[in-house]
């Protein structure tokens, strides 16, 4: 793997070039790389086909993978987006002057290189490299083989842009597809400065095994949404419905819904649209006694153990009925990977109660969770959803890219 290490050390080389870039000079890439997205669209979904020939349809991992005209345009639209928000680097975060005469300042600065492994989501390619470069970041990029013709495509167009600014293409390196370079990019101690996994729970689980150097987990989402005693059966409709069928293949789509067993009576109406779109529901005994002869028979099935902390990533999902709020907040402790949780409720003191005590990286009151998502979240794009809580919690993006360091100035003062 000498060429993986030769790519890390150029781009470890590149890193302190984009010092002297200045915030205009990287918006106007990020601009051009919106239009040239765009105009290459062609060129980058027949790479894209090469990719989904390789994969059966019925695969979770298909529509994560797939790229059309419009993928393509919403992509190119957050880099757009991440062009025109505030530059992250530079921020005085805190100032004061000492008894001494000292002037301490704490100043936001890029973390410098940032490596990202991630599977079957060729845009991660383009919106790592749009919010690292903002935030003034080098970035290593490691995909997995299903979409390697699609992410080269991709860093193509990356590369072209670059190079037109007169810029070393260098700042985002793609590294080849075989493990084999996830091993050496995790053992990058001196060239990698950081490394945020963003794929499967076995993926992430191996790197932070393995890696020698720091991690940033985005974790699996194992979401639920709890109907409390006091639900509004209409929102709820709305809501698990969204949550669960608007993408399943992606993390923040709903996997177990908890329902209060005094609103039983109402769970077929709340699974009603369900059908439309095929779900199995895997129900505990109270909840599958409801559904029983409202929901297709062929749908519904006994739930299992395992099938309560599964992320499904299909058109599938458990339901889990509960007594009480304590048992509602106890079962979503026992099961949630903390990513998104949700409530459907009326009740203000319930909602409240949830919200404080649900630990989680993004908690709802009644909305779907769909919305965990960078740009849903005014943020651009997003590097993945951190479930971990050292340096950066939910949706990642320009602020989660910086660190900081202390500036003091003096005149002359020394130490005794």
């Amino acid at each position: 793997m000498e060429d993986v290490t030769r790519l890390l050390t150029e781009t470890r080389r590149a890193a302190p070039q984009l010092a002297a870039v200045a915030d205009d000079a990287r918006n106007a890439v990020l601009q051009d790389l919106a239009k040239n997205l765009v105009a290459r669209a062609d060129e980058i979904i027949a790479a894209n086909q090469k990719d989904l020939a390789r994969m059966a349809q019925d695969d979770p991992r298909y529509d994560r993978l797939l790229l059309d005209a419009v993928r393509i345009q919403g992509i190119a639209d957050d880099v757009a987006k991440v062009a025109t928000l505030p530059a992250p680097t530079g921020k005085v975060l805190e100032q004061r002057t000492l008894d001494n005469g000292l002037s301490l300042s704490r100043i936001s600065v890029p973390l410098g290189v940032v490596g990202v492994i991630y599977e079957s989501r060729p845009n991660v390619t383009v919106d790592v490299f749009a919010l690292c470069f903002k935030a003034g970041n080098a970035a290593v990029l490691k995909g997995g083989k299903e979409a390697d013709d699609s992410n080269r495509a991709l860093m193509a167009v990356i590369h072209d842009t670059l190079r037109a600014h007169h810029l070393p293409v260098a700042l985002c390196c793609l590294l080849p597809a075989p493990r084999e370079a996830t091993h050496v990019l995790l053992n990058a101690v001196g060239l990698v400065d950081i490394c945020i996994p963003r794929g499967s729970q076995g993926l992430i689980d191996f790197v932070r095994d393995t890696a020698k150097i720091p991690v940033i987990e985005t974790g699996a989402g194992i979401v639920h949404t709890y109907f409390d005693a006091s639900g509004d059966v209409e929102k709820g409709q709305k809501i698990i419905t969204n949550a669960k069928t608007r993408r399943v293949s992606v993390c923040n789509a709903l996997d177990t819904l908890v329902v209060h067993q005094s609103r039983l009576q109402d769970l077929p109406t709340l699974l009603e649209k369900l059908p439309e779109k095929n779900v199995e529901v895997f129900a505990d005994a109270e909840s599958h006694a409801a559904l029983a002869g409202h929901y297709p028979a062929h749908l519904l099935h006994a739930a299992q153990e395992a099938d309560f902390g599964r992320e499904f990533l299909d058109y599938k999902m458990s339901v889990k009925t509960v007594p009480d709020m304590e048992s509602a907040l106890a079962h979503i402790a026992a099961y949630s990977s903390q990513h998104s949780e949700a409530i459907v409720a009326e009740d203000a003191k319930a909602i409240e109660t949830f919200l404080n005590r649900v630990d989680a990286a993004a908690v709802y009151a009644n909305a779907s969770t769909a919305f965990t998502d960078g740009a849903q979240f005014g943020m651009g794009a997003e590097i993945g959803i951190s479930t971990q809580k050292l340096h950066a919690r939910g949706p990642m993006a320009l602020d989660a890219l910086t660190s900081y360091k202390w500036v003091i100035r003096g005149n002359g003062q020394t130490r005794g």
